[in-house]
């Protein structure tokens, strides 16, 4: 029995902080005090604030540590765990009260979210299988096999009314009977964690934090559905989440809990990991499948669909990361304890990766139905540096924007499409309003560009023709023409591409476009960027009369551009200068300005 227990987080975030050489120097402190005994130190998953990373969470007493360093650690050890004395310096502040130490869960970040999908991330070591055990790990597995037909898996399934959490929101429950209606000497589970949306990290944290929850589902869809047989397809860039999902693969076969003969039922059920090069189109089921039989990864016609001729030409059914982490939760406790959590068309939570100009960036996971603002006010802590809420983007490339007339909008799959968005698989990116409404759906059309697999023209050619007028607009050559044959390809996109990328590749433009047609218009007919992000557009100006010659901004200009004696108003040559901003920066009297 350990008397103190340390949870680092090990995920990416945390990691490429350094996290590693903290639980080093830990472990080397702990040793060193004679205390390794009485103190453990667990590597977890992410606990999800993570803007405040390196993250450490010390029981019993919950003290919550941010932003820790290395040279932090002695003071740790020698303080808190050999003398008992708290770190007030390294808290998070919000968990600082005058004489005791506020709740984690009570924090602004925590308290409204609701915790399903990442139940166990940040709470357990996702290498160690019994830890998992220890949370009522493969008992829903178990209940099925032991308990359950597999129409009555089906029908829980059904009853708690989880929708898919990739994008496309459609009824899990009614997936896995259309592969279980279909016989065939073959049957697949397939888990999508091809996660290629910009600032988009969900299913990599769920894969981090709780591995052996996806395999404790897949199972659990291998038995409902009669398929014997399961591929995780992960981007190969996951190096943590592939490792860690290979240990909890190796050691469920090591427990009898994948394999032949499961709980001596008779169920067989085997998990492989199958690794993608980034190819944002295999998020694309058919796609997916293709490149998993060792193909180039591009999307089929439907149908046949899936569920009748899938991976290899088997029944094959395909969710994503969190829709399977959702499974083994609503199996244990019953379709109500998720049904009447969320809205009545959508039940349940949803996890979102926050991200861009917010104060709280990380991972959240809330009802479904909770308003944009409390995610952005209440759990994100507003917008930064004094500036206002503009717009969120959600879904990366196949979602939409959200402005800031919307957000007291409930965050759900009709609402969200209602206004010309869409959930998507969970990216939030929040602007604010120094952003460029078109140069972010220059940036979102860039990536698809890049991403297409080039098999249908309309995806292939048009999206390029599509970025080609954006770039256009944006270098302060475009014509109201040109506005109207951009919408016009856009729909044309919509209506003739072959798989959901295609489809969905104009919806940055088009939402952007109607939410905020006047910065298009200003672009084209006044020649200016309104937030002055368009560097062709853009025009950065010494004002005379409040510069007092220092030189600063001259010594810094990378290109020569400013002149002018010392004590003397500088001027720029707009000829010369390439919109850097170091002036800017560098100037401490606010003389220099861009428009």
């Amino acid at each position: 029995m350990y008397r103190a227990h340390i949870l680092v987080c090990g995920g990416t975030g945390c990691t490429s902080s350094d996290s590693p050489r903290i639980i080093e120097a830990l472990e080397r402190e702990i040793a060193a005090k004679g205390l390794k005994d009485e103190v453990q130190v667990v590597r977890t998953g992410c606990f999800g604030l993570c803007a405040l990373g390196p993250i450490m969470i010390v029981y019993p007493e919950g003290c919550f540590y941010s932003e820790v360093k290395v040279e932090d650690v002695p003071e740790i050890v020698e303080e808190h765990l050999l003398k008992g004395r708290i770190v007030k310096r390294l808290l998070y502040s919000e968990t600082v009260k005058a004489a005791d130490i506020k709740p984690l869960k009570e924090t602004n970040f925590y308290k409204k979210q609701h915790r399903v999908a990442l139940r166990n991330c940040g709470v357990i070591d996702p290498e160690n299988i019994e830890e998992y055990i220890a949370m009522d790990g493969y008992q829903a597995l178990a209940k099925c096999l032991t308990e359950l037909t597999p129409d009555q898996v089906i029908q829980i399934v059904k009853d708690s009314g989880l929708r898919g959490r990739g994008g496309g929101g459609f009824p899990t429950g009614l997936k896995w009977s259309f592969t279980a209606k279909n016989q065939a000497d073959q049957k697949y589970v397939v888990c999508n964690a091809d996660e290629g949306d910009p600032g988009a990290f969900m299913d990599r944290s769920v894969l981090e934090g709780d591995p052996h929850c996806i395999v404790e589902a897949m199972a659990i869809c291998g038995y409902a559905t009669g398929a014997s047989e399961g591929y995780v397809y992960v981007r190969a860039e996951y190096p943590i989440a592939v490792a860690r999902l290979q240990k909890a693969i190796d050691d469920a076969r090591a427990y009898g809990l994948l394999g032949k003969d499961i709980f001596g039922t008779g169920f067989d059920f085997d998990l492989f990991i199958r690794l993608g090069a980034g190819a944002f189109v295999c998020g694309e089921e058919t796609a997916l499948m293709t490149s998993i039989e060792g193909n180039r990864g591009e999307p089929r016609p439907r149908p046949p669909y899936p569920a009748v001729k899938g991976l290899f030409g088997k029944p094959t059914t395909e969710n994503n990361v969190e829709t399977f982490a959702n499974i083994p939760q609503i199996i244990l406790n019953g379709p109500e304890f998720f049904n009447t959590i969320g809205t009545e068309t959508a039940k349940g939570t949803k996890v979102f990766a926050l991200g861009g100009k917010i104060t709280n960036t990380g991972l959240v996971e809330i009802p479904m139905g909770t308003t944009l603002r409390e995610i952005v006010e209440d759990i994100g802590g507003g917008i930064p540096n004094g500036h206002q809420f503009k717009a969120a983007q959600i879904g990366g490339p196949s979602g939409g924007c959200i402005p800031a007339e919307y957000l007291d909008i409930p965050m759900d799959y009709d609402n969200l499409i209602s206004i010309g968005a869409m959930v998507g698989s969970g990216g939030l990116i929040i602007m604010d309003d120094t952003d460029c409404m078109v140069d972010i759906a220059k940036f979102f059309l860039n990536f698809t560009v890049d991403e297409s697999c080039g098999k249908c023209t309309p995806c292939r050619v048009g999206t390029r023709r599509l970025l080609e007028i954006l770039e256009k607009i944006t270098a302060g050559n475009g014509t109201m023409e040109d506005l109207d044959e951009m919408e016009a390809l856009c729909y044309y996109i919509k209506e003739n591409s072959l798989c959901g990328l295609g489809q969905t590749a104009p919806n940055p433009v088009l939402s952007t476009y109607n939410r905020f047609r006047e910065e298009y218009i200003a672009h084209v007919k006044d020649k200016t960027c309104p937030a002055g992000v368009c560097k062709k557009l853009m025009k950065i100006t010494i004002n005379p009369d409040t510069c007092k010659g220092c030189t600063a901004c001259a010594r810094v200009c990378p290109v020569g551009a400013i002149s002018g004696s010392v004590k003397q108003p500088h001027v720029i040559d707009q000829n010369k200068c390439i919109k850097c901003g170091a002036c800017i920066e560098k100037c401490r009297f606010g003389a220099i300005s861009k428009k």
